[in-house]
């Protein structure tokens, strides 16, 4: 496979300190050809290039830390996080006094990082997952985009469904959890006819030695089969996104050797809309809420008439500066499809932004894109994102093209849950054929 390279240099000096970071360009400014330069050392080195080709264009907003807010009862658990959780042999979070993993954990499990930690990289990761899974169980209908630089090539409707065993108010998660699991979850496809009947299942569990359980339903073949876990990594039917890919990064933080190599001011996408407080969400009759997607159809360059730039580009979207962890990570796997990843994680809300993939020489072959959001509130007592539309990009860098996903699917009012009432039975691997057809 060759020797891997690990070593790189990040671009600019690392920086520390707390708080939002001072905006080096003005909000309200158009970022384009002619102003990306104020702002190149805060940006990856592809992405500024899209800029200052004209490929993309965005207006630069603030985002505060203000406009994010966690649950009541989050502050106190990361706290509790702080004084009693620690990373064992395997990386994983466990109990200072027990040395096992507690049965339930809520918050963010490692609020108090350091630079010099060497074990840096897997807190900060843990702290993206929990940050995430926070907002609950979830089911979509969502649309994953196949895009060459002038427009769609094929379109595919997914039926998306998680289940959380952790992080989330615990009420919302299944009482019992024999299996010791983190998270289940299924896809279907819904769309177009050749791919409809298509199902992917997955489990991902506690302990960090076990790996995950994958299995797919393919209507040719009429047969539910495992799928290697290593297959995570490649492109989810066919596209160039991945079930790793995820919300940011959803491979097993122990299946990889992560380390921090910087600390820095950036810029990400995000939703202006959503830091406006211009979020709408109605509860549901069973339980949880939706949110309404108002620029669901504006979202990508593809969708806007006359647009000039890249069609994948996000239009609907700001871009605001943010402090991050940049993390590198190397799998354990030698099958893994990437030699090295490179995360770019927001150091107060612990949100991905940039997930950089190479090969095994060294080229930079995958750029997943990630639009942010502000938190929203549901009652008096739960927030969480809070989103006007939502885009996942990612773009195959050495082919010249995209995958776009996170816009909601057909109907007037299709699914963007959270914190809904899902039961185990229902990811059933040894039934999964009766999502077929």
């Amino acid at each position: 496979m060759g020797t891997r390279l690990v070593a790189y240099t990040v671009g600019v000096a690392l920086l520390v300190g707390g708080g939002a970071p001072a905006m080096a360009i003005e909000p309200g400014t158009m970022l384009d050809a002619s102003t990306v330069e104020q702002v190149k050392d805060l940006l990856p080195p592809e992405i500024y290039g899209h800029f200052k080709k004209g490929d993309y264009l965005n207006k630069v907003v603030d985002f505060p830390n203000s406009r994010w807010q966690w649950d009541d009862g989050f502050d106190a658990a990361s706290k509790w996080n702080a004084e009693h959780l620690t990373l064992d042999e395997h990386k994983a979070p466990v109990d200072k006094a027990t040395g096992k993993r507690p049965d339930y954990i809520q918050g963010i499990p490692f609020p108090d990082i350091t630079e010099d930690d060497p074990d840096a990289g897997y807190k900060v990761l843990w702290n993206l997952d929990y940050a995430y899974y926070t907002g609950g169980n979830s089911h979509n209908w969502t649309m994953l985009n196949w895009l060459s630089r002038g427009g769609v090539d094929r379109v595919s409707g997914q039926d998306v469904y998680f289940l959380y065993y952790d992080a989330q108010p615990k009420h919302y998660s299944p009482p019992k959890n024999p299996e010791n699991l983190l998270f289940q979850f299924l896809a279907l496809t819904i769309s177009p006819a050749d791919l409809q009947g298509t199902a992917a299942l997955g489990y991902r569990y506690k302990d960090p030695t076990k790996r995950d359980m994958s299995w797919a339903y393919v209507p040719a073949l009429r047969r539910v089969r495992a799928v290697s876990p290593a297959n995570r990594s490649d492109g989810f039917l066919g596209s160039d996104q991945s079930q790793d890919d995820g919300f940011f990064f959803d491979g097993k933080p122990e299946d990889f050797t992560w380390k921090v190599v910087g600390h820095r001011d950036g810029m990400r996408f995000i939703d202006p809309d959503s830091v406006a407080g211009k979020v709408v969400r109605h509860p549901l009759p069973t339980g949880g809420w939706r949110t309404v997607s108002s620029n669901n159809d504006r979202s990508a360059g593809f969708q806007v008439k006359d647009w000039k730039g890249v069609s994948w580009a996000p239009v609907a979207a700001g871009m605001a500066k943010r402090k991050f962890w940049v993390l590198e990570g190397v799998p354990k796997d030698k099958y893994y499809l990437y030699d090295k990843l490179e995360l770019w994680i927001d150091d107060f809300t612990w949100a991905g932004a940039w997930n950089r993939k190479f090969s095994w020489q060294g080229e930079l072959l995958n750029v997943y894109q990630v639009t942010g959001f502000a938190t929203a509130p549901y009652n008096d007592k739960e927030r969480w994102w809070g989103s006007t539309f939502s885009m996942q990009l990612s773009e195959n860098v050495k082919a010249d093209r995209a995958t776009v996903s996170g816009m909601n699917g057909p109907g007037d009012d299709p699914p963007n849950d959270r914190r809904i009432p899902l039961e185990p039975g229902f990811f059933d691997y040894q039934t999964l054929n009766r999502f077929g057809k």
